[in-house]
C-alpha cells in the first residue's frame, strides 16, 4: 500500500449560513437594499474561501424589519433549527449587530454555537485570523472570527 504525499492538504467541507437582518422596513422594497448588500459580501467572502472548503448552504436566513434586541425572528429561528439538527458549521454576518444587539442574547447565541461546534465570522472587519477559522473544536470564543 502507497503511503499519500506528505505535503497532501486535507481539506474539510464547512457549511456556511448567512444570516441578514435589517431593523427597519424602510427601503426593504427596493430592487437592491440592504439585506442584499450584507449577502452579497458574504456571499463573497465565503466563495474566497472555496478552496479552504467553505460551501454556501441554500437556505436563506434573512429578518427584515425585525429589531435586533430580540431574539424572537423568523430568519434567525431557523438558522438556530439548523444548526442544532447539524446541518451549519459556520454562520457568516456582515456585522456583529445583524446578529444581536443584546449582549445577554448574543451570550444565549453563541452558547448555541459553543454546544454545536459553530463558528461565528464578521465579514465586515479585515484581519488574518483564518487558523481560528479551521478550529472549530477550540475555544467558544475563537470561534468568533473577524473575516480576511
Amino acid at each position: 500500500m502507497t503511503k499519500p504525499p506528505e505535503n497532501l492538504k486535507v481539506v474539510r467541507k464547512l457549511r456556511c449560513a448567512v444570516y441578514t437582518r435589517k431593523s427597519s422596513e424602510e427601503g426593504l422594497e427596493q430592487e437592491f437594499n440592504s439585506l442584499h448588500a450584507q449577502r452579497e459580501a458574504c456571499e463573497s467572502y465565503i466563495a474566497s474561501q472555496k478552496s479552504e472548503g467553505w460551501a454556501l448552504v441554500r437556505d436563506q436566513y434573512d429578518d427584515g424589519g425585525i429589531s435586533g434586541g430580540t431574539l424572537e425572528r423568523p430568519g434567525l429561528k431557523r438558522l438556530l433549527e439548523d444548526i442544532e439538527d447539524g446541518l451549519v458549521d459556520v454562520v457568516v454576518v456582515y456585522k456583529i449587530d445583524r446578529l444581536s444587539r443584546s449582549l445577554a442574547d448574543f451570550a444565549k447565541l453563541v452558547e448555541v454555537f459553543d454546544r454545536n461546534g459553530v463558528a461565528l465570522l464578521l465579514a465586515d472587519r479585515r484581519a488574518d485570523m483564518d487558523p481560528l477559522v479551521t478550529d472549530v473544536e477550540g475555544d467558544p470564543l475563537n470561534r468568533i472570527v473577524i473575516a480576511a
